[in-house]
C-alpha cells in the first residue's frame, strides 16, 4: 500500500507513505523505488527510526527509539550503529562515543545513572578495555581495564588531596575436586596498594624554597 510520488518508470520516487505487509509504515523520501534520504519508519512493535536512508538501509544521521524505552542518536552505516553516537539505555545509563558494527568500540564515556559514576576510556567489542578513568563522586581511578575490570598498575585520586598508588591483581577462585578437566575459574580483581602520596602543590609565594639538603 503506497501513497506518493512516482517516476516515469512507475517506481516510488520523491515523497511518499507506505504500509508494509508486516504492519510497519514508512513516511519519507524515495529514490528509484528505494527508501532514500530523510524518513520516519515505524515498526509494528512500537520502535521508531527517524533519520537518513540509503537504498532501504539506515545510513547517515538518525535516531532510533527502541520498544524498551532506550534510544540511540548518531551515525548509521548499512543499518548498523557505526561511527559516533549516544545511546540512552532503559535504566537511564548513557554511552556517548564511538561505535563499530552496532557495538561500543573505540573511545567512549559511559555514565551510570544510579551512582553518577562514569567510565571514560577505551572499548573493544562492547567491553571496557584499555586506558581509562573511572570517576566517582569524591574520587577517581586511573589505570587499565580488561573485559570491564581494572587490571595492572593504576592509582586512586581522592578529592581530599592524596593519591593511592597500587595495582589490581587477578586472583582466581580455587577449583573444587572433580573439576580438574575444565575448572570454572572466577577471576576477581584485587586491589593491592603500594603507597600514598599527596598532591604536589606549587606555591609561587615562596621566593626562597628550603634546600632539600637541610
Amino acid at each position: 500500500e503506497y501513497d506518493g510520488e512516482r517516476n516515469p518508470e512507475g517506481e516510488r520516487h520523491g515523497r511518499g507513505k507506505a504500509r508494509l505487509p508486516n504492519g510497519d509504515t514508512y513516511d519519507g523520501e524515495y529514490d528509484q523505488g528505494f527508501r532514500n534520504g530523510q524518513g520516519t519508519y515505524r515498526f509494528k512493535n512500537g520502535a521508531r527510526y527517524i533519520g537518513e536512508y540509503l537504498q532501504n538501509k539506515k545510513h547517515g544521521q538518525g535516531t532510533f527509539f527502541y520498544p524498551d524505552g532506550s534510544k540511540y542518536t548518531g551515525d548509521w552505516v548499512n543499518d548498523q550503529r557505526h561511527g559516533y553516537g549516544e545511546y540512552t539505555y532503559a535504566n537511564g545509563d548513557t554511552y556517548t562515543g564511538q561505535w563499530f558494527n552496532h557495538i561500543r568500540h573505540g573511545q567512549g564515556t559511559y555514565v551510570y545513572k544510579d551512582t553518577g559514576s562514569k567510565y571514560v576510556g577505551g572499548w573493544v567489542n562492547g567491553k571496557q578495555k584499555g586506558e581509562a578513568e573511572l570517576i566517582h563522586l569524591n574520587h577517581r581511578f586511573k589505570g587499565k581495564f580488561l573485559n570491564g575490570n581494572p587490571i595492572g598498575r593504576g592509582k586512586y585520586v581522592f578529592d581530599i588531596g592524596c593519591e593511592q598508588h597500587g595495582e589490581y591483581v587477578q586472583s582466581e577462585q580455587d577449583q573444587e575436586e572433580g573439576e580438574e578437566e575444565e575448572p570454572a575459574l572466577l577471576v576477581v580483581p584485587t586491589w593491592k596498594a603500594s603507597k600514598i602520596t599527596k598532591f604536589t602543590l606549587w606555591t609561587p609565594h615562596e621566593e626562597n624554597p628550603p634546600s632539600p639538603r637541610k
